[in-house]
């Protein structure tokens, strides 16, 4: 899903469509990837950062993730995984980049990461509001009290403001888009599926393990 579909939306968070997310960078474009220029910098010290840049509005980041939750599985030690909420000025995916770091803090990514997918674009629950997240956990057997102290704190907003300021950084302009090591980013727009932009994130990896470590 692209940026443009995504804002054009904005009442409509549950139903956004569009066709499979494209980043655009100033780079040299490879096959199935681009090259950031200049990179971005990393903050995986002593290993390769791979990121996923989705939001839970997305139909086409839900797809991806049970993909992507086997290959997380299977992640050798010299990699460090982080998502990235989108957000792009848009108060409503801002409020699911919120619910997304309150998993982080509070443990829950595991156990509510996809029924957030389901809630978003199946129950239409607006799980970018404060009083429908507060419902929401308390069904899900979640200590309401302790997961909103988490929503509400200043952690959890330095977070929100990291994650925009990151894919203002990368470019990212659709999601789901994969970036690794601060200088490469691939989606299914370049790739032709989700299943070959994996495959492509490792050939990534391995060029990166072949070259001398940045910094």
């Amino acid at each position: 899903m692209n940026r443009r579909h995504a804002l054009q939306q904005l009442g409509a968070l549950a139903l956004l469509a569009g066709p499979a997310g494209q980043v655009f960078a100033q780079s040299a474009k490879g096959p199935g990837f681009q090259m950031l220029d200049p990179a971005v910098p990393t903050t995986a010290k002593g290993k390769i950062e791979v990121m996923e840049f989705f939001h839970y509005g997305c139909p086409h980041c839900r797809d991806f993730d049970p993909l992507l939750e086997q290959w997380i599985k299977r992640l050798p030690a010299d990699v460090a995984f982080v998502r990235v909420p989108a957000i792009w000025g848009n108060p409503q995916l801002q409020g699911l980049a919120r619910l997304y770091y309150t998993l982080e803090v509070t443990g829950q990514v595991e156990a509510l990461h996809e029924p957030i997918f389901v809630a978003v674009q199946e129950s239409k629950t607006p799980l970018h509001t404060e009083d429908a997240v507060r419902d929401w956990v308390s069904k899900r057997g979640v200590d309401p009290k302790a997961f909103m102290e988490a929503y509400k704190s200043f952690g959890v907003q330095s977070m929100v403001q990291r994650a925009d300021q990151t894919a203002r950084a990368y470019k990212i302009q659709g999601v789901p888009t994969m970036a690794v090591d601060g200088r490469f980013v691939t989606s299914a727009s370049m790739t032709g599926s989700h299943e070959a932009t994996l495959k492509q994130v490792d050939q990534l990896l391995t060029r990166v393990r072949g070259e001398p470590r940045r910094g």
